[in-house]
């Protein structure tokens, strides 16, 4: 296997995919108050288009495109897959109503979610397993990156569209902002057509592709570790999830602040909490591998989501500063907590297993922690008394699952197989 440095080009051509990606994800999120009142959307309306429109195709799609990973050319899948996201952000700026936005958004998160897979199976074939930490930090920093771009790059886009009185095509400013995202998106996808497929490591099955029976016998086996692993990650989802989708209407209603108030400092947090977060991530992982203790590796996952509690309460800090202030930490636990378990994924389990164990996360994760919290918290709001008290209901969910995450974390460390091929507890 290649030494850790000759492996960063592939890398940064893999962490760039994410960033792309993720910032065609997320561009929405800053820009549906004006979607909301060109379309006629309601609360519950948005909830469908930034959540459930991502959890249908990561609850059908992940665990199939997680099997591709694992047998298939991952090079190739990733160009299609950056084809895909790109193809759903510009039938997002010629939606003409929500059912075609909601189509749009899923074609979005079918291609970023599922080149997640992909690019952390890349990455882990690309260097040797002490240095994972290394590579699923970089992968982490482009989706990191992609996040933050998704706030910061249409918060500004919008805002220039607005201040020059100008537009794409003659469509409206959020409709222009992602008419420029998916030409930006099929421009910065280039650099995947110089990767080549790397050899793949670490198989416990004597068959190359072993059949699917045998594989998911091999996941069940594993089921006292995974099972308190997936809980405690899609715990963090929820409470992540939810924030994205309801930060921008908290600032807007509860604090008065317009989009482009607002989606600078927004996508400078997300990005610097990210950085920090994948970077930590990152050492804590390569750091619990040393520790020689049964699943040392999670211990960094256990604080940051012990730390992800009270930060959960920045929708009801009564000013700007408090609330990013709290809301950068809860993104700090969560990037922290994905990049270990990333890692944990790809140190802990057999290559055979990794796609589709990775695959079947994302597809957890997109039921219950896009497809349920967002229009969770709309309920919960509902239930308090109307739309008013949004900020009171994603605090009183976000507190809620991420102490649930703290438990299954710890359990999960306590149940962690000592390597990726020996005999699971």
């Amino acid at each position: 296997m290649p030494a850790f440095s000759h492996s960063v080009p592939a890398l940064l051509a893999l962490s760039l995919a994410m960033a792309v990606g993720f910032t065609a994800m997320g561009s929405f999120g800053t820009v549906q108050e004006a979607a909301k009142a060109e379309l006629g959307l309601s609360d519950y309306a948005l909830s469908l288009v930034q959540g459930v429109s991502a959890a249908i195709p990561m609850v059908l799609l992940s665990v199939p495109i997680g099997i591709l990973v694992d047998r298939a050319n991952r090079v190739r899948l990733m160009i299609l897959l950056a084809l895909v996201w790109t193809a759903g952000t510009a039938l997002t700026a010629a939606a003409p109503d929500a059912n075609i936005l909601f189509m749009a958004r899923m074609l979005t998160a079918i291609g970023a979610t599922g080149s997640l897979t992909a690019a952390l199976s890349l990455g882990a074939d690309l260097v040797v397993p002490e240095h994972r930490g290394r590579a699923a930090l970089m992968t982490s920093l482009g989706k990191t990156i992609g996040i933050a771009g998704g706030f910061a790059v249409s918060g500004w886009l919008i805002g220039w569209f607005i201040g020059h009185g100008t537009t794409v095509f003659g469509l409206s400013p959020w409709r222009s902002t992602h008419a420029v995202l998916a030409l930006l998106s099929l421009a910065l996808s280039l650099p995947l057509l110089l990767l080549r497929e790397p050899p793949r490591h670490e198989i416990a099955s004597a068959q190359a592709r072993p059949p699917f029976r045998v594989v998911t016998a091999e996941l069940w086996s594993r089921r006292r570790f995974l099972i308190p692993l997936f809980a405690g990650q899609v715990s963090v989802v929820m409470a992540d999830n939810a924030a994205m989708v309801w930060a921008a209407p908290v600032l807007t209603r509860n604090h008065g602040l317009t989009p482009s108030e607002f989606a600078g400092w927004m996508g400078a947090l997300i990005l610097l909490t990210g950085l920090a977060g994948a970077v930590l991530g990152g050492i804590a992982a390569d750091w619990g591998q040393k520790s020689g203790r049964r699943g040392g590796i999670l211990i960094g996952a256990v604080i940051a989501a012990v730390a992800g509690v009270p930060a959960a309460l920045f929708p009801i800090i009564p000013d700007v500063t408090g609330f990013a202030v709290a809301l950068g930490a809860l993104m700090l636990g969560g990037t922290v907590t994905g990049l270990v378990v990333s890692v944990a994924l790809t140190v802990l389990l057999p290559n055979e297993l990794r796609g589709l164990c990775i695959g079947a996360f994302i597809a957890v994760a997109g039921l219950i922690g896009f497809g349920i919290a967002p229009t969770l918290v709309a309920a919960v709001s509902d239930w308090m008394g109307g739309e008013r008290h949004l900020a009171e209901a994603l605090a009183m969910v976000g507190v809620v699952v991420s102490g649930a995450s703290v438990a299954a974390f710890w359990q999960a460390m306590r149940t962690a197989p000592e390597s990726a091929i020996a005999e699971p507890i």
